[in-house]
This record gives structure tokens, sequence and C-alpha cells, in this order.
């Protein structure tokens, strides 16, 4: 596959799949030393750590106040965290086996996107991956999302970053992989907590988008909850040898 084949969206459905399994089926984890860019609430990082058999994985956090939490959970094994940006990270040279960056690419400030892969690249080992996970710009919770915090523009420039950093040889693009993610809520109050009140981001809605997107989102609330297929798109990158 080359840059210029690559696709920034899937052209129909693709398969409804955990992320944590397609890990495993394309990634060597066994005794891998990893590093996260953007572990957020460290969902993802606990997942690898029980399922997986990692050397140890080093996961990274910008928002301050969400490193914070991370620190003061429960430890988890073979896990540490630290603070800072994807743009300077804090290793030597040739450290990890494995870089996930999952949705946070397009969380980088566009003039740092580059420098950010760069820095991947870098400490990367020759041979090493890097795998870029990035919500695709389409479906009912995109439409959602949309209302109140519109990434279009900052998705489409972590895709064009992805190509740059391949164009300019640092990184290897070894496929791409689209897939659909369950997103679930057991009521408004709960998309409220988890996508309104976040840290990383200040969401500043009056009354009339407040009630607009309580009204989008209930739209899709049964008996259960509600349930979306996020759509997604994982480039794979490797670190020349």
């Amino acid at each position: 596959m080359t840059r210029e084949s690559m696709r920034i969206a899937a052209d129909d459905d693709a398969p409804l799949r955990p992320e944590i399994e397609l890990l495993g089926e394309l990634l060597p984890l066994d005794g891998a030393r990893v590093l996260e860019l953007g572990c957020g609430t460290a969902a993802m990082t606990r997942l690898i750590a029980e399922r997986y058999p990692v050397a140890g994985i080093v996961a990274t956090e910008v928002d301050t106040a969400q490193h914070a939490k991370n620190l003061a959970a429960a430890p988890i094994p073979d896990v540490s965290f630290a603070a800072g940006g994807a743009e300077r990270i804090d290793a030597a040279d040739s450290t990890f086996d494995l870089v996930l960056m999952f949705k946070s690419l397009h969380h980088v400030p566009g003039e740092l996107m580059d420098a950010a892969l760069e820095e991947v690249a870098r400490v990367l080992r020759p041979g090493g991956l890097a795998w870029v996970s990035e919500p695709v710009y389409a479906g009912p919770y995109n439409d959602i999302m949309k209302l109140f915090h519109d990434e279009r523009m900052v998705r489409e420039q972590a895709f064009a970053a992805v190509r740059k950093v391949i164009e300019k040889g640092w990184l290897e693009l070894v496929r791409q992989c689209f897939f659909r993610a369950s997103v679930q809520f057991t009521d408004f109050a709960e998309f409220d907590r988890r996508m309104l009140q976040v840290t990383h981001t200040e969401h500043r809605l009056d009354d009339e988008l407040y009630a607009r997107v309580r009204s989008a989102f209930e739209a899709h609330l049964g008996p259960g909850g509600a349930e979306f297929a996020q759509p997604m798109r994982v480039d794979l990158l490797r670190c020349p040898a």
C-alpha cells in the first residue's frame, strides 16, 4: 500500500470490532516495550496491561488534571504514567517497540502534529511500529458531537500529518485498517459527564445548544441506553530499519 492510495475513510461499512482485539491480531505485543501517547483515563492502557504480556507501558497525558487522576488511581502492573505532549517525548532514541495513539493525534495542536510524528519515529526502535487510530468524520455519533465540538478540520490535519511523515520517510506505511467501535451510554447524564465535562477541552454550551445536543442524543436512547457504532481508521506505521 502506498501513501497515494491511503483513504481517510472506508468506502462502506466496516466491521464492528473492539480495538483491543485488533491490537492483538496486528501487533507483536509479547514482551514489547510500549509507549502510549495521550492515554486519557488509561482505559485502553489497563486493557492492554491485563490482556497482553507486554514488557511495560509508559502512558503519557498532556492534560494535567487527568494525569493527576491517573497517578492517584490504583496502580496498574507494568504501567508508569508520565506528563507531557507528543511533540516532546521524554525518552531516548530507539527506546520503544510500539507507540500507540488512540484518538489522540487530532488533539495535538495542528502546528505540532509534524513534530509529534517525528518524535514517534525517533523513540521507536528500527522496525518498531506505530498504531495511530483516529475517528472517522461520519455517523450518528459524530453528528451529535459536531453540534458542540466539530473536529472535521483537526481530523483532516491529523490525516495529512500521517501522509506527510510517510512522504518524508520518517515512518513507513504498513497498512490501513477500518472498523467500527461501539460507544455506549446508559443515559444522557453519562454522556454529559463523559463528553461535555471533560478536562482536556472546555465546552461552552448555552441553554439552546445544550437542549439541541440532548434532543439529538435522546433520539438514540432505548430501554438499554444508547449505543453508537463509531467509524474508525488505523494507520499502522513502521520505523525504517
